[in-house]
């Protein structure tokens, strides 16, 4: 395995704690107060509407594009955003209505353009979600992140001890509010990839999480003169090679994911990007250290019996026979 930290070397992470948890606690408190204020940016999924995929032959200015459909009552309050930076490529987001089928929103959107780009245009795509359907989706995503982290609680409980399941729970609150927060200040929508996105970064952070457990719990239990304290830096420290191997290969790939991978994939990818950092960040300063807020050994101490104990307990069983 590669090494970036040399073996035997020994870093006071819990002596950071507490800078750790004003630094998280500051980000998510500005974070949630950008999204309290400014409300959340729902995507089509959640909200409901109707988002319409257009390819020009030629490159169109979105202001020449905006022209052609604003004079529309239907499409006045319509959002256009290019896909992947092409001027070439849009998608036209506008408001639901109840008594429109994609077919005839279709046939609205053309009867415009054709009065501008006639024969120079096609409509790839025409998705429309139901405020209803919306409301069922995001109902169902926040169902699904609130059963994985009870599924994460109850098998950390059972693995390991109670007070390790309160530490990556936390660790894992703390990733999500702190991606929930950035995607809310840098203004992407929370889409159905994005609510995917955060699942992940539940499984990656628990991941992480679980493997510096385990070798705390090996160190407390192979030298069981060492202070929790000492067994938690001990277990930071021996982990953090493989740490550093894992974060990096795996932004590595999600970098390349938001630089590449077009507009459509751009909120997924940010959101990983966050995830990833924020959960490597808490794995280490703040699921770990969240251990000595309870009081007792990581590990219960076995009670030793002497010699003369086990001397004592074979007379009195003698007698008694």
């Amino acid at each position: 395995m590669i090494q970036f930290i040399k073996p035997g070397i020994l870093i006071d992470f819990v002596s950071k704690f507490k800078v750790a948890i004003a630094i998280s606690l500051i980000l998510i408190v500005i974070g949630m107060g950008h999204l309290i204020w400014k409300g959340p940016k729902l995507g089509i999924e959640f909200k409901g509407g109707t988002s319409i995929q257009l390819e020009f032959e030629k490159p169109v200015n979105v202001v020449d594009l905006r022209g052609a459909i604003k004079n529309s009552r239907f499409f006045a309050d319509s959002r256009i955003q290019s896909i992947g930076g092409s001027s070439k490529r849009y998608i036209v987001y506008t408001k639901v209505s109840t008594s429109s089928t994609t077919e005839s929103i279709e046939s609205k959107l053309k009867s415009l353009l054709d009065a501008k780009f006639k024969g120079s245009y096609k409509i790839l795509e025409v998705d429309m979600v139901g405020p209803k359907v919306g409301k069922e989706f995001r109902d169902k995503g926040l169902i699904a992140i609130a059963l994985s982290l009870i599924a994460i609680l109850v098998y950390i409980s059972i693995r390991f001890q109670y007070r390790f399941a309160v530490g990556a729970i936390l660790a894992l609150l703390h990733d999500v509010l702190i991606t929930v927060g950035f995607l809310s200040i840098f203004g992407y929508e929370f889409t159905l990839d994005v609510v995917a996105a955060i699942l992940t970064i539940v499984g990656y952070s628990v991941n992480d999480t679980i493997v510096i457990f385990d070798r705390i719990r090996e160190k407390v239990k192979t030298n069981r003169n060492l202070s929790n304290v000492e067994a938690i830096n001990r277990g930071v420290s021996e982990t953090l090679s493989r740490t550093i191997l894992t974060a990096g290969t795996t932004l590595f790939v999600v970098l390349s994911l938001y630089l590449f991978g077009g507009h459509a994939l751009k909120g997924m990818s940010f959101a990983l990007l966050v995830g990833i950092i924020s959960g490597t960040y808490s794995s280490i300063f703040i699921a770990s250290p969240v251990l000595l807020m309870f009081k007792g050994a990581l590990i219960p101490q076995k009670k030793e019996v002497d010699s003369t104990d086990k001397f004592k307990q074979k007379v009195e069983f003698d007698m008694k026979m």
